[in-house]
């Protein structure tokens, strides 16, 4: 029988991956910027129609000015933590699904514990 299993997958932090990753927040963080500022001007050219409510119109693109910003917050936390994390560190990337194959005899706890692959510069460098 076989059986799905979250399996976590770790990235050891050097100097290529650490770049890779302040790109990435980079990246993300311009993008978030710009989405604020498409934003503020789709709110301005709605409330130049006079279709909307002021107020409504106002509401509306707050609380999506307020999900960009608590986004932009997030990733400048994990810019922050990225710079103080030292070389040689595992930092999780993220979860992958794999077929885990159990045979009648099999011992439970040997084969449903929790897998992990570590990944360095973007090579498998080991499997726990």
């Amino acid at each position: 029988m076989q059986l799905i299993q979250t399996v976590v997958v770790k990235q050891v932090l050097t100097e290529k991956s650490k770049k890779q990753l302040f790109e990435k927040f980079q990246g993300r963080l311009l993008q978030l910027k710009k989405e604020s500022e498409q934003l503020l001007f789709e709110q301005r050219r709605l409330e130049k129609t006079k279709n909307y409510s002021p107020e409504s119109l106002k509401e509306k693109f707050k609380a999506e000015f307020q999900i960009r910003k608590e986004k932009m917050q997030l990733v400048e936390f994990q810019l922050e933590q990225l710079h103080n994390l030292p070389l040689g560190s595992e930092i999780q990337e993220r979860e992958v699904q794999a077929l885990v194959e159990v045979n009648v005899g099999d011992s439970w706890d040997e084969r449903i514990v929790h897998p992990t692959i570590v990944i360095e510069d973007g090579r498998i460098k080991e499997i726990r």
